[in-house]
């Protein structure tokens, strides 16, 4: 135990005492704020593209109800087509708009013709197209001598506030959907990074010891498996320790970005509601629906979700890790020929995260029920579907089976670290690995 114990904080200690590990940690919270003020002020940009815009209507469709919008001006003219295309450089327009006659009113299908020597913007022919439908719909009405009050009572906004058929059940906002697929998204996603970044991290530390030779000075005091194990949990120990830091920091940092250069909810509001085609949102609903929003989260039952959490990324990692580690010990100074070790590993984490994916939508499918057991799968699947209040018993299957799975693929995988951190000259295959775990000690 102390041997294993010193292999920890050795493995721990070279690392964190590391400058790359230092500026990476301390930068990467910096990135985030670079990236949230580039974002914010590509958000707060306003185009200096204007538009001048002539309209032919020729059967009076819009009845010249269109209006200005910013950096984009519409005129009514009473000049035909062909002389407006004839004089075009002569009249101080970018652009002109011919409005058809509407010839059948209960046609869906509606062409209009817009005239110009450049392409409009995707924002400006949103624009323009959202007007014009505006403007042919209250022409539609009018010539069908529709009642509009009547017309827009029936677009009717439908609300699904979920009920417990029994008073003394758990009780869901219309928010609690939403708010648990976030959240399991945000784990599965997390589960998936750590699992590739740290995992990689153990293959080569590995692979540097092994072909540096510095692994043959350290197996002779200690045990292939105890030096397997206490690299997994070192460097296992320096994600935590910079997950944490980043936990921290990177809020921190995104607040005081935020709070320098102005960025807050009420400016990204306007500006979504100022986009082309946006849906128009009211503050007091915005104001309320956050408020439901922060209730919900807050009502999620956290004192389960963080500890399940944290015993699926202990669990995922050391499954993961040792097969990477055990990968790391058959190969050699070329990387490339530790490709097709690498894929068997990397296939099912990948498979994991799309199934994450789907999971989040339907939490009670088969399709996420039976993969958040499977324990190549679960340290991603599961957390993903923790928010959204799973059966007690998936959740004692999937963490026995995933503790009993690390267990063994541990195991499994000092078999192989024993063999294969002392081979070298020899190019391994799957094949080979399968042999080194039958091998006697």
């Amino acid at each position: 135990m102390d041997k294993l114990w010193l292999i920890i904080k050795r493995e721990y200690l070279t690392r964190v005492k590391r400058r790359a590990f230092i500026i990476a940690t301390l930068l990467t919270p910096l990135a985030f704020a670079v990236f949230f003020v580039v974002v914010g002020l590509i958000f707060q940009y306003e185009s200096d593209d204007t538009r001048r815009i002539a309209i032919i209507d020729e059967g009076n469709v819009l009845e010249k109800s269109i209006k200005d919008e910013k950096n984009l001006y519409f005129k009514f003219v009473n000049v035909e087509l062909q002389v407006l295309r004839d004089n075009f450089d002569e009249f101080d327009y970018d652009g002109i708009l011919v409005i058809p006659k509407v010839k059948d009113l209960m046609s869906k299908n509606y062409t209009v013709y817009y005239y110009s020597d450049k392409q409009p913007t995707l924002d400006i022919e949103s624009l323009i197209r959202e007007r014009v439908r505006e403007g042919v719909k209250d022409y539609k009405i009018a010539a069908l001598h529709l009642d509009p009050v009547q017309l827009e009572a029936l677009d009717t906004k439908v609300a699904l506030e979920p009920e417990p058929i029994d008073e003394m059940g758990q009780d869901a906002s219309k928010l609690t959907g939403a708010i648990a697929a976030g959240i399991g998204g945000l784990m599965g996603v997390i589960m998936y990074i750590v699992v590739f970044i740290y995992g990689m991290m153990v293959m080569r530390s590995v692979m540097e010891e092994k072909t540096s030779r510095i692994v043959e000075v350290m197996i002779s005091s200690v045990r292939p498996f105890q030096l397997m194990l206490g690299k997994i949990i070192g460097v296992g120990a320096v994600g935590l320790t910079q997950v944490a830091i980043w936990a921290i920091l990177i809020p921190t940092v995104v607040l005081a970005t935020s709070l320098v250069f102005g960025f807050d909810s009420d400016t990204q509001m306007q500006m979504a509601q100022s986009s082309p085609g946006a849906a128009e949102i009211n503050p007091e609903d915005a104001e309320a629906m956050i408020a439901l929003a922060i209730e919900e989260f807050n009502s999620l039952n956290w004192w389960t979700i963080l500890p399940l959490f944290i015993f699926y990324f202990l669990g995922g990692y050391f499954l993961y890790a040792s097969l990477f580690a055990a990968v790391g010990s058959a190969m050699g100074d070329d990387l490339g020929e530790g490709q097709s070790l690498t894929i068997p590993i990397t296939i099912p984490v990948v498979i994991a995260f799309y199934i994450m994916i789907v999971a989040v939508q339907a939490p009670n499918s088969s399709l996420a029920v039976w993969s958040s057991i499977f324990p190549l799968f679960s340290p991603i699947v599961m957390p993903a579907r923790l928010a959204f209040h799973p059966p007690l018993w998936e959740v004692l299957a999937s963490a026995i089976v995933l503790a009993a799975s690390s267990i063994f693929f541990v195991w499994l995988s000092g078999r192989i670290y024993r063999v294969g951190i002392l081979m070298y000259g020899k190019k391994v295959t799957l094949k080979e690995l399968g042999k080194w775990m039958f091998y006697r000690d």
